[in-house]
């Protein structure tokens, strides 16, 4: 079976318990229709990038799952149609990533970003030291010229 990894989003009113209630119910209509959850998590609160029907927050629930896509679509339609969750995001993956998500990773675990290559403009050493920034009064410019 094709293996999927989906992301909801609940609204912010929910308490903890419903938003992982949530969850359990979703993982029962893929159950229920032949595919099974291999792993849940809750991600919390979280501040929405936008607005999503006035909300600036929402709980963020993240499943993986190995299921057919009859299921999977089921499980969408009856998300959207859900009052509670606001958006839905289901993507088909090869294979699953073993352990936490990225985002239940602590910051050390994921590794350091200075890691990453700089692109095509490398150290910037041609620019030198630039020291003539910061010291100078921005008041020295003079008047200004008149316009003929």
């Amino acid at each position: 079976m094709p293996l999927y990894e989906h992301v909801l989003i609940a609204r912010q009113d929910l308490s903890n318990t419903q938003a992982e209630g949530l969850i359990e119910h979703f993982s029962t209509v893929l159950a229920d229709n032949g595919g099974k959850v291999v792993e849940n998590e809750y991600w919390g609160v979280r501040t929405l990038a936008y607005k999503i029907n006035k909300n600036r927050k929402g709980h963020y629930a993240f499943l993986r799952s190995d299921a057919p896509s009859a299921a999977v679509h089921e499980m969408e339609r009856l998300a959207r149609l859900h009052d509670d969750v606001m958006r839905v995001m289901t993507i088909r993956v090869d294979e699953h990533q073993e352990g936490p998500s990225v985002q239940m990773q602590k910051r050390e675990e994921r590794g350091d970003r200075g890691d990453r290559p700089r692109g095509d403009r490398g150290d910037r050493g041609d620019r030198g030291d630039r020291g003539d920034r910061g010291d100078r009064d921005r008041g020295d410019r003079g008047d200004r010229r008149e316009r003929n």
